[in-house]
């Protein structure tokens, strides 16, 4: 397996090396990386299966796939992500006098990535790098909210064993959507709630997910529909600046 990497990147770097020509022919790609020709033949075919390579159709030659452009923008959506947020967040913790965090999805898992701390005490206290499944807490409900239902399904069966809980959670999901947000009580920390909205991005796809975290008991019905408003305003702008 190891190997197979290996001989794969031999390759890849290669079509990377030279971007004045318009693709390499097999037997070019065999040479230059000292491989026989069916296994040079056999790596190639699995890299066009993955989109990590094509075939030009006029002249059989091979070159860079789609592939690499959409990992290269969603990593540069990430690295854009924090900066786009981090003023609206500033103004949001300056509004609402609470603590503004910053979650990003991370396959089974949702992370911390930034926060805002509130400068009232006692005051909510997000960890940034932790992960946290993702059928936990109202920035994850939100953001499987706003993923395709497969995707959110797939998700919350490896996660969610009792399949009652697991069924009550995916029927949450549309009405959440429509709202525009998620609440969450003391699913992390006692005596704390959330209020988060999502963040879209490159191809209407969910990036991440604006959050507001409070003491549970200044969380009235007039307070937690005021931070709602105020936080899909602020991911709201948060996606415009992305361009989502």
């Amino acid at each position: 397996m190891v190997q197979s990497i290996d001989r794969a990147m031999q390759i890849i770097q290669l079509l990377m090396s030279d971007h004045s020509r318009t693709g390499w022919a097999i037997s070019d790609i065999s040479e230059r990386v000292d491989l026989p020709l069916s296994t040079t033949h056999r790596l190639i075919s699995t890299l066009v299966k993955h989109e990590l390579i094509v075939q030009l159709p006029e002249t059989k030659r091979y070159r860079l796939g789609p592939k690499w452009m959409e990992v290269g923008l969603q990593q540069l959506e990430q690295l854009d992500l924090r900066t786009a947020a981090r003023p609206i967040m500033e103004r949001l913790a300056d509004e609402v006098k609470e603590t503004v965090f910053l979650t990003i999805p991370y396959g089974l898992f949702s992370m911390g990535v930034d926060k805002v701390d509130s400068s009232v005490k006692p005051r909510v206290v997000e960890g940034l790098g932790e992960r946290i499944a993702m059928h936990i807490g109202a920035s994850n409900k939100v953001i499987l909210a706003n993923m395709k239902r497969n995707e959110a399904e797939a998700l919350l069966v490896r996660l969610v064993d009792d399949q009652e809980k697991r069924m009550q959670l995916l029927s949450a999901l549309p009405g959440i959507k429509k709202a525009g947000y998620a609440v969450s009580y003391a699913e992390m920390t006692e005596g704390t709630a959330a209020i988060s909205s999502p963040i879209i991005g490159f191809g209407r796809r969910v990036v991440g997910a604006l959050g507001i975290g409070v003491s549970a008991d200044r969380l009235t019905d007039e307070r937690l529909d005021d931070l709602s408003k105020q936080v899909i305003q602020g991911a709201h702008e948060i996606t415009t600046t992305l361009g989502g």
